[in-house]
This record gives structure tokens, sequence and C-alpha cells, in this order.
């Protein structure tokens, strides 16, 4: 027997959990939208209302005001929306005990052999619903399939536009619902890629499907098989507790709050992502070799920057040994021109547990020193210890302790 699998979305997430925590907003067009005063003031969601003006996600706040003066909008809570995250899965783990997460508003459920409990597939799919609706207070659209990438593409085409808001895509009917769609609505085809096919003469889901596969691998190698499976509705994927464990590199990025011109100022922003990216990987004892650093100039009519990487002498999780890397990496590209936004990432990821040993550097004792800050810093809060070079103006620790995911908790 086929899985049956279902991809959970609940609709405009962060706005709805707002209008469910508020009552009184629930008949109101209501925004999500970081802090425009630090450079964040985008939408990141607008309830259906909102969006029936024209409001989309990523709009600025100004241009959201514009089409709808009377918007209602809310700073976000990160912490509240990660909670709710977690409600959610813990209310579809009572119908599978396959479930994935695939973002903070979206879970793939593989319900294959729950029928004998509850009922068929799209029985199913309704009390799930009900149930996040009476328990959570929350709008939820489910696509279903016999694979991840069918549910994925049912949800997003098919549930979202229905009043009922399920949608159920097969490889029977596929070709009726599927096919006939723009080459851009199919998962996995962005902007860039949708140009390449419409230049190949590809303009619908199903052109892509009937395209020869040996010319889509010729061109883009492993990467046109998986779009021309997508096409033909073909995810060998299995839906996965553990997906999320099988990390391939540990990062942070930062917008910064103001423009930052001066290396004196950078440098104290990078050291803080070290320390972060470092932390990280440590958290779950891993080291990495390559380093990347990327920055993002502060002027937007000329767009400006550059994402480099270089790889280590060893690995590490230690942090003033990748901070040096990462400094010198970032003083070969960077062309002294104020920059608005900063990252550092950790690749070619190993475990901690095995190391090279060094005759004349105390690497073994820098990094113990690193998981001591690590757990004092678990016991007592993030701000219990902190470099002196944080408590300067250019630095961002202080403020980035009290968020999550780049918005207030």
């Amino acid at each position: 027997m086929d899985s049956i699998i279902l991809l959970v979305d609940i609709q405009s997430f962060y706005a709805s959990v707002e209008k469910a925590h508020d009552p009184t907003l629930q008949h109101l067009p209501v925004a999500v939208s970081g802090d425009p005063q630090r450079r964040s003031g985008i939408i990141l969601a607008a309830c259906p209302i909102a969006k029936s003006y024209g409001i989309q996600t990523t709009d600025t706040l100004w241009e959201a005001k514009k089409k709808c003066p009377e918007l209602v909008v809310v700073r976000p809570r990160m912490q509240v929306y990660l909670d709710t995250s977690i409600q959610l899965t813990q209310i579809l783990e009572r119908f599978s005990d396959q479930v994935e997460p695939y973002s903070i508003d979206e879970q793939f459920i593989d319900i294959k052999g729950s029928e004998k409990l509850f009922g068929p597939p799209q029985t199913i799919a309704k009390k799930i619903q009900e149930t996040i609706r009476n328990e959570l207070r929350l709008h939820a659209r489910i696509g279903m399939g016999p694979n991840k990438v069918l549910a994925k593409m049912a949800c997003d085409n098919f549930a979202k536009k229905l009043e009922n808001g399920i949608f159920w895509l097969t490889h029977h009917n596929m070709k009726q619902y599927l096919w006939p769609l723009p080459i851009e609505r199919m998962f996995g085809v962005g902007r860039r890629m949708s140009r390449h096919l419409r230049q190949m003469g590809i303009r619908t889901i199903g052109e892509l499907a009937t395209f020869p596969v040996e010319r889509l691998k010729k061109r883009w190698g492993i990467h046109g098989n998986v779009l021309w499976m997508t096409a033909n509705g073909i995810d060998l994927s299995p839906v996965s507790r553990t997906t999320f464990y099988q990390q391939k590199s540990i990062g942070h990025h930062i917008t910064l709050p103001r423009d930052y011109r001066t290396a004196d100022e950078i440098r104290v922003v990078l050291l803080e992502l070290s320390e972060e990216v470092c932390r990280r990987a440590r958290t779950q004892h891993l080291m990495g070799q390559t380093i990347h650093v990327s920055c993002r100039g502060a002027n937007f009519d000329i767009p400006t920057g550059f994402h480099r990487q270089s790889t280590l002498p060893y690995p590490t999780n230690q942090t003033m040994f990748a901070f040096q890397h990462a400094w010198d990496l970032f003083l070969r590209h960077w062309d002294e021109q104020p920059i608005r936004s900063l990252g550092i990432h950790l690749s070619k990821l190993v475990s901690d547990h095995k190391m090279q040993l060094h005759l004349f550097e105390q690497e073994n004792k820098r990094m113990k020193i690193g998981y001591v800050m690590d757990e004092i810093k678990r016991r007592f809060g993030d701000t219990a210890i902190l470099r002196a070079i944080s408590l300067t103006p250019a630095g961002q620790a202080l403020d980035r302790a009290k968020k999550i995911g780049g918005h207030y908790k």
C-alpha cells in the first residue's frame, strides 16, 4: 500500500496566532511586521483581510500602510509562534508517529496505518483540521498525496484556494490538475529557474514532465533529474522525524541597525557572529573545517557585497580561531564601503569527539573554555558572560539575546 502523506499548513501563521490570542483583532486587517527603527519594517505575515487590500509578505511597512491605512500592525512574538508550532506537532502526533516539521507553520504527517483508528484518509484530514481549529483556533490547509512533493504541491496550488482547505493529488489525477499549471507553480522552481526553463520552451509542469530527461541532466546534472522527477510526481524521501538532525552547515546572519562604516565596528559584529556560530556547533558536538563570510553593501541602488569561503587547517568550533580566519577572509574581499548585513557559516561538519592534537598550541584547552562559557550561558542566560567588546556601541550581543530568529521573543 502506498503511503498517504499530508502537508498541514497554517493559514497566515503569525497573523492567525495573534488573532487567536486577541479576539478583538478577529475582524480587522492584521499584519505582523518587524521594527522599522531597526531596518526590519517588513511584513512577515498578513491575515486574509489584510491580503484583500493587496498587502503581501515582504512588503515594507509604509507600502502596506499606503494600501490599507487602517491596518493593525503587531510586532512579532517569536517565542509564542514557536510554542504554537510545537503544539501543532503534538496534535499531529495523536494521529501518527510519523510527523516531520517542514517549517514553523508546515508539517508533514504520514497516516499510513492510521485508517483503522481514525477512518479513511480524507476523514483523518478533516479530523486534524477540526482539532487544530478547536484547540489552537487556527485554520489549517491540508494537501494530500502519495509522497511529500505531491502533498506539498496539492497544498500550495489547490488546498489553499478551496473553501474546505483540503485537496488530494495523486498519480492518477495529476495530469488533469497539476500538469496544466505554469512552470512557476512547481515546487523547487524559482524565478531564475523558470526563466531558464521558459527559454527552453518549457512553459507548464506537464511540458517539463514530458521533456527528455537526458537533456535536463546534461544541463543541470542531478538537479535536472530532480526537476523531471518532481514534475512527474516522483519523490522517494520518507517522512522522517530526524530530518533536521542532518545539518550540513551552521551559520548566523544579521541585518545591522545602521550602516557600519569602519573596520573596527564590523570587527565587533563578526566576532559576535563567530561566537554564536561556534556556540551552536559546540551544542551539537560538531566542528567545521570550511568558514564562509558574506556581507551586503548599504547602497540599495548599486548592490554590492560578497560571499566567500576558506578551508581551515583543521576542523574547529573554537571562537577565536574561527574568527581570525573569518576576519582575514572579510578584509581580503571588503571594498571598504559601508555594509548593512553580515553573515558567517561553518560547513564540512564533523564530530568533536575526534580532534587533531598540536604540539605547540593549546587548542584543546581553548575549546574547553568555550564549553565552559556555553554552560554558564545555559544556566544563567545568554548575557551572563560577554566579551567586553560587545559592550561598545557597535556590539549587538545584548540586543540579540532578547530575540529569536531576528525578532523579539
